[in-house]
């Protein structure tokens, strides 16, 4: 008899300490959802800055290939500038998709979808964030899309000089 009646309240305890558990571990596990979607703005800065130094170089690759008259030596320096123009496109791709960076709220999967999937998947990511974390997203967006709008001018202008003869 005492051994039931044990059991019982053992039982009866171990039930009610289950929600303040749960409640405890929710809420250090939300917290934790908010730190891991604070972005970081010091590595996406050495990034953009690497990826700048790219866009320099690419820039002088395309000038070397509008001035030069010779097919030969423009076919060297066009594949020259496609190997620097991948480089940052792989760059910038994993600045997108980086963990705390850009990309980390989009949604997206191992093979870079995510983007597509429009504000209703974004729209609950974007609630959870502080103002600081806005203020960094929005920050690192302004950095972001120049830079892309520049490496889509490059391809343009590279794929010009590949059919131009």
């Amino acid at each position: 008899m005492k051994k039931a009646i044990f059991t019982t309240v053992l039982s009866g305890v171990m039930f009610l300490s289950i929600p303040i558990f749960g409640h405890s571990a929710e809420t250090s596990n939300k917290s934790a959802q908010i730190e891991q979607l604070a972005p970081d703005v010091q590595d996406f800065d050495k990034q953009i800055a690497q990826a700048q130094q790219y866009m320099e170089k690419m820039q002088e690759q395309m000038d070397n290939i509008r001035e030069t008259q010779d097919p030969q030596m423009r076919q060297k320096l066009l594949q020259e500038h496609w190997v620097t123009m991948q480089k940052n496109m792989q760059l910038m791709h994993g600045m997108w998709r980086a963990e705390g960076g850009l990309g980390c709220c989009m949604g997206g999967d191992k093979r870079g979808h995510g983007m597509m999937r429009g504000w209703r998947h974004m729209g609950g990511h974007y609630s959870k964030l502080t103002p600081e974390q806005l203020q960094q997203r929005q920050y690192m967006m302004d950095q972001y899309l120049p830079m892309q709008q520049m490496m889509m001018q490059h391809m343009m202008e590279h794929q010009h000089y590949m059919w131009a003869k």
